[in-house]
């Protein structure tokens, strides 16, 4: 399998040759084959574009003055392995150019050669390290936190999501959290948090539909000895105890109207005064706060205040449901199953067609929260109900209609992902004209947004 023309374009040769006419001609040559042909002229001049995880293929003649090329690729081993260096040589530097594919470079070339020949060679170099960057990428994830397990993913919301909390971390704006239950709203919370420059200072939560009303109010903003019958003694608020750090208001849509008054009043000044006391006391606040339900739309937004939504809505960030990013599922699953494994002392069992079916078409409505439940059945064993995945010729339970909805949205919803939500370009990949491809989004309940960058 080569790299298709596409691929190649996005991929960097860097050619080193201190011969200006050779190595100008060589880059042109690549060029016109589709690569992004970079010519230096010396191994210094290499040496000072290309880093670890370099993306590209370095072609380097051997005799240069100076640093030549055999010391080039010796450099460029040792920064990392794993860069394919394509070593070209005379007739008098083939012993050196052997050696150097001995140590590791990824092919030496004989002058003269083809511009063919060449090709070749950086297709097949592009595919291995493609694949090796794509390794250590998987790798990586894998080693991430826990708490970061959530965000793993290649769906492009979920980059953007990733991105923008580092961008957002050390900024002191307040953030919205928009998300279905289960999508990972607090591990949002967290991630900006422990990224930023308040992760020293306490990360406090509270979820606002867990308490009731009477409660609600002294947890937030605290309380003074005597202030009622039965404060015997004074008590922290949980805005004050979060001074310096983040205040995480979990289920937002829940909190009382009487709380979200004096909640407003806090924002606005980063003042706090507890029940029973007239002093007021300043706070260094940053509030995260999460919501399932889209606030800004009367109808969702019921009797919560308008202006305390305005006022925790200078930032959004948008959680993407599993059904959006289902590409993502597999490498979420293997994460939970090692953990849950390693939890309770198993051995990663094998998957079998049945969890493999499951994985593929379970609507995954509670979403991150329920494939981690799912993984943890099954390092335990316990997933034995789950339907088998049919033998040939056998009848499923799904009706025809209902199979073809479902292979009908999972192919607009690749298409969106591979055309990054642009709609034009899907519109050509699906053949169907835009106002089908909108009436389709609606009944799949498809949030373009979650893929889009332009339009």
């Amino acid at each position: 399998m080569t790299a298709s023309a596409s691929d190649q374009r996005a991929v960097e040769v860097a050619f080193v040759d201190d011969d200006p006419d050779l190595r100008d001609a060589n880059a042109q040559a690549l060029r016109l084959a589709g690569f992004a042909a970079v010519p230096l002229a010396s191994a210094q001049a290499a040496l000072d574009r290309v880093g670890p995880d370099y993306a590209g293929v370095v072609v380097t003649d051997v005799r240069m003055p100076g640093m030549d090329g055999i010391a080039l690729f010796r450099r460029l081993r040792a920064m990392d392995a794993d860069i394919p260096v394509v070593v070209i040589s005379g007739h008098a530097d083939v012993a050196m150019a052997v050696e150097a594919m001995s140590e590791g470079a990824y092919d030496f070339i004989a002058k003269p050669y083809s511009t063919g020949r060449l090709v070749e060679t950086l297709r097949r170099a592009v595919e291995k390290r493609a694949l090796v960057l794509e390794n250590r990428r998987l790798r990586s994830l894998a080693a991430a936190p826990e708490d970061e397990t959530a965000l793993l993913g290649e769906a492009p919301a979920i980059i953007r999501l990733r991105q923008t909390i580092r961008d957002l971390a050390d900024v002191d704006v307040d953030v919205l959290v928009l998300g279905e239950t289960g999508t990972g709203k607090e591990v949002v919370a967290n991630l900006l948090h422990q990224q930023g420059r308040r992760r020293s200072k306490p990360f406090v939560a509270l979820n606002c539909g867990a308490l009731p009303e009477s409660v609600i109010e002294s947890e937030l903003f605290g309380y003074e000895a005597g202030a009622f019958t039965g404060a015997q003694r004074k008590r922290v608020g949980r805005i004050e105890h979060s001074s310096g750090g983040t205040l995480f208001l979990d289920e937002l849509e829940s909190m009382p109207p009487a709380a979200q008054v004096k909640l407003l009043r806090v924002l606005e000044g980063r003042e706090i005064s507890p029940l029973g006391s007239n002093e007021r006391r300043r706070v260094d606040l940053r509030v995260v706060a999460a919501t399932k339900l889209d606030l800004g739309d009367p109808a969702e937004r019921g009797d919560f205040r308008e202006d305390l939504f305005y006022r925790l809505n200078v930032v959004t960030l948008r959680i993407p449901p599993l059904r959006e990013r289902r590409r993502d599922v597999p490498l979420l699953f293997a994460q939970f199953l090692a953990r849950a494994a390693r939890k309770y002392g198993r051995d990663v069992p094998p998957l079998d067609r049945s969890v493999e079916r499951h994985l593929v078409e379970n609507a995954w409505t509670g979403n991150v929260r329920e494939l981690v439940h799912f993984a943890e059945r099954v390092a335990l064993g316990l997933v034995a109900d789950l339907p088998a995945a049919p033998a040939k010729g056998d009848v499923v339970a799904a009706s025809l209609p209902e199979r073809l909805n479902a292979i009908e949205a999972n192919l607009i919803r690749e298409a969106l992902e591979a055309n990054r939500g642009d709609v034009r370009a899907t519109l050509e990949m699906l053949g169907i004209p835009r106002k089908t491809f909108y009436d389709k989004l609606t009944r799949h309940g498809i949030d373009r947004a979650s893929y889009a960058v332009t339009e």
